[in-house]
């Protein structure tokens, strides 16, 4: 059964479209952390390593139920079998299983907010290939930051993902800081890639942060500055989650983690 927490005037569900071991080790893809900064990286996410060493992650979505009757998805995984991440992330995802089980109509999901363009982050926003790919959500507004598509530099993502969400009316380019809901807001956090992008529940006593990549182990967690071999600007994204890990901790917030072990936690 999804996770949920609540947070404002909505419900944010946590759904797992998949886990598995990184194709990298994880010293590699963190040049920077020493013995120490394993050893307490581990003690905050014990579940995100295996018994021989592996960064073990989980790949997640989430859905934010708003109280006026709207659903925003944020991300959408990595995909069934053929998706653009087939060619290393764990596949084929179990996303429409979870959205079954949070009782959730794909056809009801008014939003999908893709935090950025990594393919483990948009395998289900488009399904099929050709002149067969269609949006998966076919009520849904896509909402990307400008900055994000204007750096993009794959024809063949373009191709697939982009195109037919054109086609359909559904690209929605927004530029920083965007509401989408009551109390609901998608932010500008620029470094993991150009228009990478964070969603924020806000009520009165709390912030939640949906943070996609903006930090992606326990390791950035323990010390924002540590950086991760897949940053396109490693000093944009520190000082990205240094603003707003700070931010939370003044306000009292949290966040809910794409790969960390645990959905939500405090910060």
């Amino acid at each position: 059964m999804p996770l949920i927490r609540r947070a404002g005037a909505a419900t944010v569900i946590a759904l797992e479209d998949g886990v598995g071991t990184f194709f990298r080790p994880r010293q590699e893809v963190f040049p920077k952390a020493s013995a120490a900064d394993w050893a307490r990286a581990d003690a905050l996410d014990p579940g995100a390593v295996t018994p021989d060493g592996q960064w073990l992650l989980r790949f997640r979505c989430f859905a934010i139920r708003l109280d006026s009757g709207e659903t925003v998805l944020v991300d959408a995984g990595i995909g069934p079998a053929g998706s653009p991440a087939a060619a290393w992330a764990p596949v084929p995802g179990r996303l429409p299983e979870e959205l079954a089980a949070a009782a959730i109509d794909r056809d009801a999901v008014s939003a999908v907010v893709l935090t950025h363009l990594h393919t483990d982050h948009i395998g289900w926003a488009v399904v099929g290939d050709g002149g067969a790919a269609r949006p998966y959500f076919p009520n849904a507004r896509y909402v990307l930051q400008r900055a994000e598509v204007a750096a993009l530099e794959s024809p063949t993502l373009a191709e697939r993902l982009l195109d037919p969400l054109r086609a359909t009316n559904q690209l929605h380019l927004v530029d920083g800081t965007t509401r989408l809901g009551p109390g609901v807001v998608a932010v500008h956090t620029p470094g993991h890639t150009p228009g990478h992008q964070c969603v924020l529940v806000e009520s009165g006593d709390e912030t939640l942060a949906v943070t996609g990549d903006l930090l992606v182990h326990a390791l950035q967690l323990a010390d924002p500055g540590q950086p991760y071999a897949y940053e396109a600007d490693p000093d944009q994204a520190r000082e990205s989650r240094l603003r707003l890990l700070g931010e939370l901790a003044r306000v009292g917030g949290a966040i809910a983690t794409a790969h960390l072990t645990d959905a939500f936690r405090a910060v």
